[in-house]
């Protein structure tokens, strides 16, 4: 068994994830987070490179889902529309009910699979306890709550790790 939080795959963001080698894994669902893995915090849409990658997704066959702890609604919800994939807010990450309501909702199972996020304690720690593969990307910007700064920090060991063993 993997330790809990390590990343199977650690990648700088999102657009650098390509939906051929997502498919070649086995990969048909992919739970992606909103804050600072898909957007800044608070940024209000998806950029164009996103909607672009988003879409390459879709035409790999590869299914995109939003799961957000966000606990105010009409952001995730926005966000969802925006890119025309179904999501999850309040997801309760790293728990894994969230996981598996999303994998319910899309017909899909864990071995097929997995999540991308910025954070080791809810995505990377959320998606081990859901029996989902793991990828990690680097946070888009930190600015903002310092709290962010000390998970960031709390986090770094785990990141160094997940970066050297898929060397």
């Amino acid at each position: 068994m993997t330790f809990p939080l390590l990343a199977d795959w650690v990648v700088a963001g999102v657009c650098d994830l390509r939906p051929g080698a997502l498919r070649a894994a086995g990969i048909t669902l992919l739970l992606t987070d909103l804050d600072n893995t898909l957007a800044p915090y608070g940024a209000p849409e998806p950029d164009g490179a996103v909607r672009d990658w988003a879409a390459a997704l879709e035409a790999a066959g590869v299914r995109l889902f939003l799961l957000s702890n966000s606990r105010k609604p009409s952001r995730p919800a926005r966000f969802a529309q925006a890119l025309g994939i179904p999501y999850l807010g309040h997801a309760g990450k790293p728990r894994p009910g969230g996981f598996f309501q999303a994998m319910d909702r899309m017909g899909a199972r864990a071995e097929e699979t997995a999540i991308v996020g910025d954070q080791i304690f809810t995505d990377i720690l959320g998606g081990r306890r859901a029996g989902v593969r793991t990828i990690l990307v680097e946070p888009i910007r930190l600015a903002g709550n310092p709290g962010r700064y000390v998970r960031y920090a709390a986090e770094w060991p785990f990141r160094a790790l997940s970066r050297q063993r898929r060397r």
